[in-house]
């Protein structure tokens, strides 16, 4: 087994111990970090770290067992191997109590001490390698609507959800109204392993003179009306994953407040001068190109970078139209599973009806379609009387077919009309006519230059 790909993470307050430890592990072509105290080695951990830790326990300020402790609450599974020079059994069976994988007395034998920590070594890439099988096989199990289809745009958002899933980067989520972005922020948190709870929070939707103590929470006395103690959404979404939907609507000063969260972990109540640390995973949504809105003043440039470390865009649905049947279908079941009504196929009129559709309402509109068809009413009334719904002629289904073929051949070639033409085997002339017949503009269907899909953070 390959062990350089490891590192081991070696923690003791004595130098000489920690120049021996070095030259050891070295010499057996395993990388090794040295700490010579546990709040420093501390700060070098994150969950999903793909090392192991070899720590004294007799250490000044924060002692080996404490250690322990706080590098498990990082993540429960780490190998932490102790070390004890005072042949302490019973120190170093409640270190076995408490979770470490092994340890060692000094003087240390360094062929003792190079076997327990290549077992660790192994430990941990096996745990890894489940970890990642667990992501994989949630990935590929998991029946959610915003992953239900096989356009490759979705494919692509489905490999970097589970690329960047298991990791505490923070992710920016960029799509229309109703594309699924909570669905997905939802998925990603489910499929992290974070142990707090997912916290979902609509920036756009509170009123901004209580944002502030919903999001950061308050001491008692801290303004007119605080009568009691707050936790806010950060606070309590403390190890797990905070979702802040239309983030370009939060207050400039309080994007101030969240960089500072964001860069230091760490809250301050409002009303109170104690610094209260966190582990938190954000991931924002926003429905418009926050790097124009920063660009314009309207953003915080500094936390748009700070939130772009990975950036997923949903395509809307009127580009990934070939999705609809078995997002539709799926829709439908469960429309009939609540209601208690039965289901029945699409036909090939409603078919290209729905195709001729732009869906600005996105996943969203189309489950309500859905629904409504399940109830036996227009799947696309938009608010119309439901009583006075008449099925289309042939004549008007016959045009909503044609409608969708030729803006489906426009979207294809980028609104090009010569390559749309030559594809349909149409005279040029005859396809003017039905562009003017069905209000259809090429130019519409140009796709614009965009930076997005997965723009790398600066």
């Amino acid at each position: 087994m390959q062990t350089t790909a490891h590192c081991v993470l070696f923690v003791d307050d004595d130098a000489d111990v920690r120049e021996a430890a070095q030259q050891t592990l070295e010499l057996a072509d395993i990388r090794v970090e040295v700490f010579a105290d546990a709040l420093s080695a501390l700060a070098r951990l994150r969950k999903g770290w793909s090392g192991v830790v070899v720590s004294d326990i007799r250490m000044p300020k924060m002692d080996g067992l404490e250690f322990l402790t706080e590098a498990r609450k990082i993540d429960g599974e780490m190998p932490i191997v102790m070390i004890t020079g005072h042949g302490d059994i019973a120190t170093a069976v409640r270190a076995m109590h408490d979770g470490a994988f092994d340890f060692i007395e000094k003087p240390f034998d360094p062929d003792l001490f190079i076997d327990i920590t290549k077992r660790a070594i192994s430990h941990r890439q096996l745990v890894l390698e489940n970890r990642t099988l667990k992501v994989e096989l949630a990935r590929h199990s998991k029946n959610v609507s915003g992953f239900i289809g096989q356009n490759p745009a979705m494919e692509k958002l489905r490999t970097l959800i589970g690329n960047v899933a298991s990791t505490n980067a923070h992710v920016l989520i960029n799509g229309e109204t109703g594309s699924g972005k909570e669905v997905i922020a939802r998925n990603l948190h489910e499929m992290s392993g974070r142990s707090g709870p997912f916290v979902a929070v609509n920036c756009g939707a509170m009123p901004e003179q209580l944002i502030e103590s919903e999001l950061f929470g308050h001491e008692a006395g801290a303004f007119t009306g605080a009568d009691h103690k707050r936790i806010g959404k950060f606070e309590f979404a403390d190890k797990g994953t905070m979702f802040l939907d239309e983030i370009e609507s939060m207050p400039l000063a309080l994007q101030i407040k969240l960089l500072r969260v964001l860069q230091e972990r760490a809250l301050e109540r409002l009303g109170s001068n104690r610094v209260q640390p966190i582990d938190l995973r954000v991931v924002a949504a926003t429905k418009i190109d926050l790097r124009d809105a920063a660009s314009r003043g309207e953003f915080r440039e500094d936390l748009y970078y700070r939130l772009n470390v990975v950036q997923l865009h949903i395509p809307p649905l009127r580009d990934r139209k070939d999705d609809i049947p078995l997002l539709f279908e799926h829709f439908a079941r469960d429309a009939a599973h609540r209601f208690d009504r039965p289901t029945k196929p699409i036909t090939p009129a409603e078919q290209a009806t729905f195709n001729a559709h732009d869906w600005p309402g996105n996943v969203r509109e189309l489950r309500n379609a859905a629904e409504r068809r399940v109830l036996g009413l227009d799947p696309l009334a938009n608010g119309k009387d439901d009583s006075n719904t008449e099925i289309a002629s042939l004549p008007q289904q016959v045009d909503a077919f044609e409608k969708g073929v030729i803006c489906e051949a426009l979207r294809e070639h980028g609104g090009n009309v010569t390559a749309t033409v030559m594809t349909l085997g149409l005279p040029r002339k005859t396809f003017y006519d039905k562009l003017t017949k069905y209000g259809i503009t090429p130019a519409d269907f140009r796709k614009p230059r965009s930076s997005t899909d997965a723009e790398p953070a600066r």
